[in-house]
């Protein structure tokens, strides 16, 4: 598997309880705001706001909760200030680690990165260390079952897709971040159901962990997303499905 969809699939197999809930919850308004601020409330104009909007709504968020959000942006409603910082660090066995995240506390913040990367076995590294092994890609993850390839093909290459490749029962479809919007809305129009869509960091190579490696490996991914600071957590580690499952 690819390491996106490797990690995604792991975070699939945990039960979302309501606590995890609140926490995507928090996230996602964190986004929400930060994405007002930087562009403007209008989600037509606005493409990281509207794809944050469309990401708050799959997780069912309400709506006077999404305009609370944007509000909060836009100056509207008082609000926090969020600032944005991308960490990077090694897991276990040597695993690329990318995180980024939204603090109204950075020194809080890195404190507690830091000290999960330690606890978990792997440590912080300084910037640049692993961000030249991810790039950022537009990802949207369609089921196999639900579409025919060919008109996937042909839909989302039409409208501009970088690549479509199968993975784990899924089609991936790759894109320029550039031309994450235009494939997606080709994807829509076309009625194709797609179970993901998001602009993300693809690992450009895997780095395979096993025994108790991939354990600490999960451990590490999982601490990281629940903290309250980090708003999202990309790795090149490719972990065995049988690990995931006894976990």
């Amino acid at each position: 598997m690819s390491g996106h969809s490797k990690w995604a699939s792991i975070k699939h197999k945990k039960a979302a309880t309501d606590a995890k809930r609140g926490k995507i919850f928090t996230k996602l308004i964190k986004e929400i705001t930060v994405a007002a601020r930087m562009g403007g409330g209008d989600p037509v104009a606005n493409p990281r706001l509207r794809t944050a909007i469309q990401a708050a709504k799959s997780e069912n968020m309400p709506k006077d909760n999404i305009e609370r959000a944007i509000k909060k942006g836009t100056g509207d409603l008082e609000g926090v200030n969020y600032d944005e910082s991308i960490y990077e660090g090694y897991g276990p066995g040597g695993a690329a680690v990318l995180v980024e995240s939204l603090t109204d506390n950075k020194n809080r913040a890195v404190a507690d990165i830091r000290h999960i990367f330690n606890r978990s076995g792997g440590s912080l590294g300084e910037s640049g260390c692993v961000a030249w092994i991810f790039h950022k890609k537009g990802y949207i993850a369609v089921e196999s079952k639900a579409v025919d390839e060919e008109a996937l093909m042909e839909t989302a290459l039409d409208a501009g897709a970088e690549d479509i490749r199968e993975d784990n029962g899924n089609y991936e479809v790759i894109t320029a971040p550039e031309d994450f919007e235009a494939v997606k809305t080709a994807i829509e129009n076309a009625a194709i159901p797609y179970i993901e869509a998001e602009i993300t960091m693809l690992p450009q190579s895997t780095n395979n962990l096993v025994g108790q490696a991939a354990e600490q490996m999960v451990r590490l991914m999982e601490a990281l997303e629940d903290c309250d600071d980090v708003q999202k957590v990309y790795t090149n580690a490719d972990i065995p499905e049988e690990i995931v499952n006894n976990m």
